[in-house]
């Protein structure tokens, strides 16, 4: 590459130019417009232009011919490894730092740490505390050892981990108005749905403690459990969380933090969508006012006798875009004489029908729904779980433990007189066929009540989505290993949370920037596997193997790690890149 001067009467115009052969002819092509020599003068504040672009050209000169240089590493069959040398280091975490910095946590880091004026790199420890939640999830301990498997090393000490939590959980509230202020620039958020759920974790011990006290886990654990409420915008981004003792009734838990968002966030028009569990009336009277709305399951076993009568009746049913009538008791019959394709348009529709409520001065809508897809699916799910109590029934057990209302040995009866009336020698059990007979009249049916008057499909619409929250919920006890926690002070146990909830937050844009191709086991699992040897003084050579989600990762975040050797020099470039 060299420069060339195109001069006119007025004006020089300064380009990167480079010789080609194509076919055998010479030719030259642009590669770069510098500009004009008097915007060069004033861009450069005084510096000679051509000086500059000759400068300029040599290091992409130089710059072209590192790339294209072959690199040859020598190895001794003699010679033994260093001991104690680290030879593999983690670069799938970089994809994590470029979202990372791009919602503005270092800034965020930076702030809190102006505030404090404490020595430690608060940036470097929450950075590194995230990276190892995605991909590495252990204790604070595993994880500050695992953080030196990743390209660039922590710059802190594990004493600073544990003070660095204590600061996090002070300024939680402020970490979580931030990081939706900031997400405003990464990427757009729908808060005009906002979905609940709140869960519980259990910690590894048996006496009550602050937050930690005995409560409904939901992991059935004899454990002390604290509970955390969970807000996810309408696109699956979680928006905001808060953590509240694990004995504490979990529908108090919606308001607190619903007003917090309403004041730190300034939000004030949105749909809350909640499961029937969060669905007090208190908590719906809260949003039937100041513009905002809800939308929540409704049980129909919960509901009163003539309301229940009124949603199982076969008749009054009607489709969207329909006005006609339509009794659901002739479907089956139907189904039998139709094709296989408009069996399947059947089994896709979902019926409705619908009434206003009024209890105690509160007026609601009250929407039932059926589809013979849900039946069956019930119905798959049920003969399932009889099949399950029939080979325990099969084994001649002597005994069995109690179970809750969803367990499969809900469906097993136990006899413990003979038909005489006389008390059994051993107890008997059989297969309950009066609580499938119960449970099946119900099959199908979905209700939901709101206060909108919008199109039944919209809010059907809308109130599908909740299984998005549940899934945030799976990832973190699942892939995120949340739970149990093992810190035992409130404020740190927040502060992991705090953690736990910027990772799934990270990790959720990372998936919509890869238009939610894969799934989240093969997204962690990819990105752990992202191992780089280090060729001393050359750069890093990839161990994984490149793949479609390697592709779709690099196209989506606009830098390589694919090559045959990641130069010392793009590497560099990488790491700034992922942090501008």
């Amino acid at each position: 590459m060299r420069l060339k001067i195109s001069r006119s009467k007025n004006s020089a115009s300064l380009y990167v130019i480079k010789s080609t052969w194509i076919d055998g002819v010479h030719s030259t092509k642009i590669v770069e417009k510098l500009g004009t020599e008097k915007t060069l003068r004033e861009k450069l504040k005084g510096q000679d232009p051509y000086e500059w672009a000759k400068e300029y050209i040599e290091e992409l000169n130089q710059k072209e011919k590192e790339e294209k240089r072959e690199v040859l590493v020598k190895y001794s069959p003699s010679k033994r490894i260093i001991k104690g040398e680290q030879r593999s280091f983690n670069g799938g975490y970089l994809f994590l730092q470029k979202i990372y910095h791009e919602l503005g946590l270092h800034k965020i880091c930076k702030e809190i740490s102006h505030k404090y004026k404490f020595d430690f790199d608060l940036n470097s420890i929450l950075s590194r505390l995230i990276y190892g939640r995605v991909l590495f999830p252990s204790s604070k301990l595993a994880t500050y050892e695992l953080s030196k498997k990743f390209i660039e090393q922590p710059n802190f000490e594990l004493h600073q981990i544990y003070r660095a939590l204590e600061v996090l959980a002070k300024e939680t509230d402020f970490i979580q108005s931030s990081l939706y202020e900031n997400s405003l620039k990464v990427s757009k958020r729908n808060t005009g749905v906002l979905y609940y759920d709140c869960t519980n974790y259990f910690f590894e011990i048996e006496q009550e403690d602050g937050n930690k006290q005995y409560g409904h886990g939901k992991d059935h654990k004899p454990n002390p459990i604290v509970q955390m409420g969970l807000f996810m915008d309408g696109d699956g981004i979680p928006l905001a969380f808060s953590i509240t003792r694990g004995n504490m009734n979990e529908q108090l838990t919606l308001k607190p933090l619903e007003k917090k968002i309403i004041s730190d966030f300034e939000l004030s028009k949105f749909i809350v969508c909640t499961d029937a569990g969060l669905a007090s009336e208190d908590n719906r009277k809260f949003n039937d006012k100041d513009g905002r709305a809800f939308i929540t399951t409704q049980s129909i076993k919960k509901l009163k006798e003539h309301l229940k009568k009124w949603a199982l009746a076969p008749d009054g049913w009607k489709l969207t875009g329909s006005e006609k009538d339509y009794d659901i008791s002739k479907l089956d019959e139907m189904m039998e004489k139709a094709t296989s394709e408009d069996k399947a348009k059947m089994r896709a529709k979902v019926f409705f029908k619908e009434r206003w409520i009024k209890e105690k001065d509160f007026e609601q809508r009250l929407i039932v729904t059926y589809s013979i897809k849900y039946r069956d699916y019930q119905r798959k799910i049920r003969n399932s779980q009889i099949e399950r109590a029939q080979k325990v029934i099969d084994t001649n057990p002597t005994k069995l433990k109690k179970c809750n209302a969803n367990d499969y040995k809900r469906f097993i009866h136990k006899t413990s007189v003979t038909p005489d009336g006389e008390v059994a020698e051993k107890e008997i059990f059989s297969i309950d066929s009066t609580i499938i007979q119960k449970e099946e009249a119900f099959d199908g049916f979905y209700g939901v009540c709101t206060n909108l008057e919008d199109d039944v499909s919209e809010i059907i619409k809308v109130n599908h989505r909740r299984w998005e929250i549940e899934e945030c919920f799976r990832i973190m006890k699942s892939e995120f290993k949340a739970r149990p926690v093992y810190l035992s002070n409130d404020d740190r146990i927040e502060a992991h949370f705090t953690t736990c909830f910027i990772s799934l937050i990270i990790y959720r844009l990372l998936e919509k920037r890869l238009n939610d191709e894969f799934t989240c086991p093969e997204i962690i699992s990819e990105l752990r596997d992202m191992n780089f040897k280090e060729i001393k003084g050359e750069g890093y050579e990839p161990l994984y193997t490149r793949t479609d989600f390697t592709d779709a990762l690099h196209e989506a975040f606009g830098f390589q790690t694919d090559y045959q050797i990641v130069t010392t020099s793009k590497i560099k470039k990488i790491f700034k890149d992922t942090k501008k």
